[in-house]
């Protein structure tokens, strides 16, 4: 044998399939564009099923600051000022001061021209426009209307006995002020059949209603309705049984710390403004109606009509 032979060497070379495993890095990126979707379209939802009212009463829940047009953090009608000059606060905002009292008359014609409504006030202090006063306290009661509608909506959502009845409850802002509607769901009723105490979630809301509208000063009304179906209880109408309700609500209000001059009215409708006109038998017309009602501004005393 040739000592010069070499052996032959053989190599094979296995080429990759081109997908191999690039780690998971592209799952978090896709699980965030999916959590940015989902927040997307749960925002479209949440802006085509409000309301202008609740949205105005969100925006005024998250920036309190926009609430009140003062120039300030006490949301009074004067921007934390004084109209006097002593104590701490007596010198104020000026231009405030200046921006709210009218224009002084020349002094060649003070003694002529001068009358109550245009004069200063005792002791030097400038008199304030009734109009501008009454538009801040409207814009005040507004605001705590709102925020009435969202601290109630707020202690739904956090306390678990009420969120398991938030579909028993519509709020809305009325001309009249806040309505708060403690509706019957079919087969979970406020009140018990022909009963006029109402059911244990019935007292259960009513308390969380007076939670809240014992913060404000807003008078309530209150009514009673039933659906259109007659009683079974003799002479005794739905008129009495609507009437009998409401007046109940009223004594757990009260128990809860309501005040009696806080209590306007309480009237029995029967089934005369049903909450589903179309089908006046539904269980939704069964419901209390319990009103925070708009207060009318309290007028300066130089006010003249």
């Amino acid at each position: 044998m040739a000592t010069n032979d070499q052996p032959i060497i053989i190599k094979k070379v296995v080429k990759g399939g081109g997908h191999g495993h690039h780690g998971g890095a592209w799952k978090v990126a896709y699980a965030d564009f999916v959590t940015a979707m989902m927040a997307f379209f749960l925002l479209m939802w949440l802006i085509n099923t409000t309301t202008p009212e609740q949205k105005r009463g969100i925006a005024d829940y998250f920036a309190p600051a926009s609430v009140s047009p003062a120039n300030s953090g006490s949301g009074a009608p004067l921007a934390g000022t004084s109209p006097g000059d002593d104590g701490v606060q007596g010198s104020g905002d000026s231009s405030q001061r200046q921006r709210l009292a009218p224009s002084a008359p020349q002094d060649n014609d003070r003694n002529e021209q001068q009358t109550p409504e245009a004069s200063p006030a005792n002791d030097g202090e400038p008199a304030i426009s009734s109009d501008a006063i009454m538009a801040a306290q409207q814009r005040r009661a507004e605001a705590q209307l709102y925020s009435a509608e969202m601290s109630l909506r707020q202690a739904m959502q956090e306390m678990p006995e009420l969120a398991e009845l938030s579909n028993h409850v519509i709020m809305d802002v009325t001309p009249e002020g806040l309505r708060i509607q403690l509706v019957d769901q079919e087969g979970r009723p406020m009140f018990d059949p022909g009963s006029v105490e109402p059911n244990e979630r019935a007292v259960t809301l009513l308390r969380a209603v007076a939670a809240i509208a014992e913060r404000l000063p807003n008078r309530l009304s209150i009514a009673g309705h039933t659906d259109s179906g007659p009683t079974t209880i003799g002479e005794y109408t739905n008129w009495e049984l609507s009437s009998d309700r409401a007046n109940a609500a009223r004594a757990v209000l009260q128990s809860e710390g309501i005040t009696n001059d806080r209590i306007y009215e309480v009237r029995g409708k029967a089934g005369s403004e049903p909450l589903y006109p179309d089908d006046p038998y539904m269980a939704g017309n069964r419901r209390i109606s319990i009103t925070l009602l708009r207060e009318a501004p309290v007028l300066p005393s130089n006010h003249r009509l």
